[in-house]
C-alpha cells in the first residue's frame, strides 16, 4: 500500500470514529506500528489531525475530510448509484449537480452515456462544484452553468450569496443531490452551513430532487440541514441499504432506488 493511500485511508477512518490507535490502525492496514507513526506525523504537520500518544484525534469539534483525500472506498457502490441517478435523466434536461464523491460519478456516468453525445444541448448541467464542471467542460454538447461563489477547499463547491444572482434566474427538471447524512425524521444535510444553503437553492429550482447516497450515509443527521426528507422525491442507494431504513423512506413518500450489481435480483 502506497503512502498517499495509507493517508487517504486513514483520515477516512478518522473522520468515521473520531479516533485511532496506533495498533489497531496498523493491523487495518496491514503495516507496522511504525509506518503508521510516520504516518500520522506527517498528517500532523499538515494539520490534517491531532496527534495524541499512542494515536491521532480528528482536528478540531466539526471535522470534515477534504475531498482530494477521500479515498476509493465504497467506490464501486457509488459507481453503481451514479449509473442509476444517470439513467434517470433525459436527454435535453437541466439537472443540478451538488458537489461530492458521489455526485461526481454522477457527472461522469452522464458524461458517457450514448444517447447524449450530441444534441444542442444534449444536458444542461449547473453546478457549484468546480471539479464537476472541469470536467464536463469538455464536452461541447453540454451546457455547463457554474453558479458564482467562493470556492470550499474541502469540497470544491462555490457558496456563499453570490451563487443566488444565477439559481434566482433559472429552473431545473432535477436536481442531483450528494449528502453526507439523510434521515427520515432530519432530513437532508452536510457539514457545512453554507455548503447547505447553495444545495438547499439548487433543490428549490427543481421539479425534482434525486438523492445519490451511499448506505452508510442512511440514518445519520448532520450540522447543516439542506432539506427534509419530503421533498426528496427519489433516493438512490446500494444494495447494503437496510430494510428497515428502505421502508421507512418509502412510508415517507420518497421512491427508493436499490442500485444493484448487474445481473443481481
Amino acid at each position: 500500500m502506497s503512502r498517499d493511500t495509507r493517508w487517504r485511508t486513514l483520515l477516512e477512518l478518522l473522520a468515521e470514529r473520531g479516533r485511532l490507535d496506533v495498533e489497531e490502525a496498523a493491523v487495518e492496514l496491514g503495516v507496522s506500528p511504525a509506518t503508521i507513526r510516520r504516518d500520522l506525523d506527517g498528517l500532523a504537520e499538515q494539520q490534517m489531525l491531532v496527534r495524541t500518544r499512542g494515536g491521532a484525534v480528528v482536528h478540531g469539534v466539526s471535522y470534515e475530510l477534504p475531498l482530494r483525500y477521500k479515498t476509493a472506498r465504497r467506490a464501486t457502490e457509488k459507481q453503481r448509484i451514479a449509473a442509476a441517478v444517470a439513467d434517470l435523466v433525459a436527454p435535453g434536461e437541466a439537472v443540478g449537480l451538488t458537489g461530492g464523491t458521489t455526485t461526481t460519478e454522477v457527472a461522469r456516468a452522464l458524461a458517457v452515456r450514448g444517447d447524449l453525445a450530441s444534441g444542442t444541448p444534449a444536458l444542461t448541467v449547473v453546478t457549484n462544484a468546480l471539479n464537476i464542471a472541469g470536467e464536463l467542460a469538455v464536452r461541447p454538447q453540454f451546457k455547463i452553468v457554474v453558479t458564482g461563489g467562493v470556492a470550499r477547499a474541502q469540497s470544491f463547491e462555490l457558496v456563499g450569496p453570490l451563487a443566488d444572482g444565477v439559481l434566482d434566474r433559472i429552473t431545473l427538471d432535477v436536481t442531483v443531490l450528494g449528502v453526507v447524512a439523510l434521515d427520515v425524521v432530519h432530513g437532508a444535510a452536510a457539514h457545512d452551513e453554507a455548503e447547505a444553503a447553495v444545495n438547499r437553492l439548487l433543490c428549490e429550482r427543481a421539479e425534482r430532487v434525486v438523492v445519490a447516497a451511499d448506505s452508510s450515509k442512511l440514518g445519520l443527521r448532520a450540522f447543516a440541514r439542506i432539506c427534509g426528507a419530503g421533498s426528496v422525491d427519489t433516493l438512490v442507494t446500494d444494495a447494503a441499504a437496510a430494510p428497515e431504513a428502505v421502508r421507512r423512506f418509502e412510508e415517507a413518500g420518497v421512491r427508493v432506488v436499490i442500485a444493484r450489481e448487474p445481473g443481481a435480483r
